[in-house]
């Protein structure tokens, strides 16, 4: 554990810090827009996204690897320290997590696990391919990928009850509300 703070140190307390900086950004968002609901959620979608994206495209040598079999990364995991494990899972899963969250929360057209699914993981390749074509020492894998999207889709499960309805005409002309899937 200690080997993960020494390495992303930086780049954890420099989101922290962030956070009062994001509060007044979304404090002012909201006096703007007179609204509080949908900047707090655009603020936290960025400040939750933008420290992992910073983390996995900083630098970490020359070159690149790519593994484009499914599960092959994540079945070596199986002999790897508990550190990297945490760091590989627990990292993937938190990538798009925020995004996932506050995205149908904030916008209706995204409610839907498999919306959330679809712009997580096409934001997740964009990533894998920056990281391979910029060659930043970084491994690029359909694992990474698979975690991102599905943190991203498990963190909008958990957010479900809150996330923006949409109305939609019922039968006899009354709307009826719904949570799409």
């Amino acid at each position: 554990m200690t080997d993960i703070v020494a390495r992303w140190g930086g780049v954890i307390l420099t989101a922290l810090a962030a956070v009062p900086i994001a509060g007044l950004v979304a404090w002012a968002l909201m006096r703007w827009r007179g609204a509080w609901r949908e900047p707090l959620l655009e603020v936290a979608m960025v400040l939750g996204t933008l420290p992992w994206l910073w983390m996995i495209l900083r630098p970490n040598g020359t070159g690149r690897s790519l593994t484009l079999l499914p599960l092959t990364d994540l079945a070596d995991l199986g002999s790897a320290p508990a550190a990297t494990v945490v760091e590989q899972l627990g990292g993937n899963l938190l990538v798009f997590a925020a995004l996932g969250c506050c995205l149908p929360m904030r916008w209706a057209a995204f409610a839907g696990l498999w919306r959330v699914a679809l712009v997580a993981a096409g934001a997740s390749v964009g990533v894998e391919v920056l990281q391979y074509a910029l060659a930043i020492g970084r491994h690029s894998s359909v694992d990474d990928v698979l975690l991102n999207t599905a943190g991203a889709v498990l963190a909008a499960a958990c957010s479900r009850r809150w996330w923006t309805r949409r109305s939609v005409p019922g039968r006899g002309g009354q709307e009826s509300h719904f949570h799409a899937l």
